[in-house]
């Protein structure tokens, strides 16, 4: 047939024009997405209408369509139009009729793969340059909060005593003190300052040294940054491992997930801090911080397994370093380690809320009727789960506020780590005392007032067995904190902090403080240091006539 004759022989018309959407030269390195395509599909005009031939039967009706250039045929009256605007024909009508015709380059599947990886690169820069100023945004916080309140505490205290010296009878509006409580504080009344009180510099030496101490053992930048860091990833694959239990869940049990809320089916329901993480408590060389996964029901063994292997799957989506995951079974917990320096350690307790409300319904009847699951957890470790969490909150309301609380925690912390003696005490009872004794002071206590403040109610004999003891307000039940404590450690503890008293007032507190002395601000101010005393060149101690149990603790400082 004479209609199916070659395209070579196809002359170009002369009235034909050509009118197409030119693409720019550097477009066309460029990924061409779907959605790319479909839109400059839309914007090309198409090209090439007489060299579309109808072809028609004996009967003259149209069967199919018939192109000149692409030599292919088509049945559809719709497809004409897509077809002229087709990549193929639009190159076979540059290629034969005209040259000048801008075509798309359509982008091979390495360039492609090649945009992909140089875009999630970018993506991943821009995360990593936000987490970092996030980061260190919250540094900068805390070290400002601290700094903040110390310094506008001691203008209040200046401006209380500047008060105080102006109101007549030494500053007793209601009349004169009555018998005083164990702290220096009146049984039920607001404490009262007792007689006229001198004056202290803003920065005395004791303040100095405390002071310096504590930036010596506050965290450095790149153990702050790495406990963030390890702690928020951690939290975001827990909350994906429970998204991915809640759907496995759904998918069993379609027929009912109308009918059911979101919220009961989850079995996890959140992931909070607890320990010296929450209570913002860490020091120079910490590794090890805890969270608390509270679950819908008691936990089992089962449950922890399969926490444990889905966390591997949801870490790796989250961050391309490895951890070690570890199941603890006898603990209730799942320890995770980073693999990079500095080398961290998140453990994560398993509880629940349903094991405490069955621990407070002991004496009913209906609670023999509960079955517990065959391979549940400890009971005694999620309730200590539970009181950290408890503990966290108190800490949180009470002594964060608290001016010098959070400095002097973190001293008496390190002195625990560094001298035996007081390594067994444990770190909640402290909390408490040192929060109550700062807490009952006439005023704001400045770092150096406060520590000598706290060694004195130890000193007291508040912590020996006989005494008031330190009750835990986080229970309803009356609990003393320090009952793990033997009668020896009791004393052992009271005769240190009477010590550690007896250097602090003979101007030694470096040496309670594990530091060297710090050089004098004003040399006019030292006169009292130009008496003649006994060195310690000629063997024989200032402390030695304290007796052989002075000198024991001396070494231990």
């Amino acid at each position: 047939m004479e209609e199916m004759k070659s395209a070579e022989s196809v002359k170009t018309p002369p009235a034909a024009t050509v009118q197409t959407q030119e693409v720019k030269p550097d477009t066309a390195a460029e990924p061409v997405t779907p959605t790319t395509l479909a839109a400059l599909q839309s914007d090309v005009q198409p090209v090439g209408h007489d060299y579309v031939e109808e072809v028609r039967n004996d009967e003259g009706k149209v069967i199919r369509f018939h192109c000149k250039l692409c030599e292919c045929s088509f049945n559809d009256p719709n497809a004409k139009e897509m077809h002229l605007k087709g990549r193929r024909h639009r190159l076979q009508y540059k290629k034969k009729v005209n040259p000048d015709l801008q075509v798309e380059v359509k982008p091979s599947i390495r360039a492609r793969k090649i945009q992909e990886e140089k875009m999630r690169k970018q993506m991943q820069k821009e995360e990593y340059w936000r987490r970092r100023e996030e980061e260190e945004r919250w540094r900068m916080e805390m070290r400002r909060y601290e700094e903040d309140m110390y310094w506008r505490r001691m203008e209040e205290e200046q401006h209380h005593w500047d008060d105080r010296r102006r109101i007549p009878d030494g500053g007793y509006p209601h009349g004169p003190p009555g018998p005083l409580g164990l702290l220096g504080v009146r049984p039920g009344m607001p404490p009262q300052p007792q007689g006229p009180a001198p004056l202290r510099r803003p920065d005395s030496s004791d303040d100095r040294y405390v002071m310096t101490k504590h930036a010596a053992i506050y965290p450095t930048e790149e153990e702050l940054q790495a406990v963030q860091k390890i702690v928020s990833i951690t939290e975001r694959a827990l909350k994906l491992v429970s998204d991915s239990m809640t759907d496995h869940e759904k998918s069993k049990n379609k027929e009912g997930d109308d009918k059911k809320d979101g919220s009961k089916d989850r079995a996890l329901k959140g992931v909070l801090r607890v320990g010296v993480l929450a209570k913002g408590l860490l020091l120079r060389g910490d590794r090890n911080v805890n969270l608390v996964l509270l679950c819908a029901e008691k936990p089992s063994k089962t449950l922890l397994s399969r926490i444990a292997e889905s966390l591997p799957k949801q870490l790796a989506v989250i961050s391309p370093e490895k951890y070690d995951i570890k199941c603890a079974v006898p603990e209730a917990a799942i320890i995770l380690n980073s693999c990079v320096e500095p080398k961290m350690q998140v453990t994560i307790t398993l509880t629940s809320p349903v094991i405490r409300e069955e621990n407070m319904r002991d004496g009913d009847v209906t609670s023999g009727m509960v079955k517990d699951p065959p391979d549940v957890l400890d009971r005694q470790k999620c309730l200590d789960a539970l009181a950290a969490l408890r503990h966290a909150k108190w800490f949180q309301a009470r002594a964060n506020g608290l001016q010098s609380c959070v400095i002097i925690i973190r001293i008496l912390r390190d002195l625990c780590q560094r001298v035996p003696t007081w390594s067994d005490f444990p770190s909640w009872a402290m909390e408490l005392l040192v929060e109550k004794a700062i807490s009952s002071a006439t005023g704001p206590q400045s770092p150096g007032d406060a520590l000598r403040r706290v060694f004195e109610c130890i000193s007291s004999g508040i912590i020996l067995k006989g005494g008031p003891g330190l009750l835990d307000p986080c229970e309803k039940d009356p609990f003393d904190t320090l009952a793990v404590m033997t009668d020896q450690q009791r004393e052992d503890i009271t005769s240190s902090a009477q010590f550690a008293l007896r250097l602090l007032a003979f101007r030694q507190i470096h040496k309670v403080l594990g530091m060297d002395p710090l050089p004098q601000m004003n040399q006019r101010f030292n006169i009292h240091n130009n008496r003649k005393r006994r060195r310690d060149s000629d063997g024989v101690d200032g402390f030695e006539a304290e007796g052989k149990k002075d000198k024991k603790d001396y070494d231990n400082f």
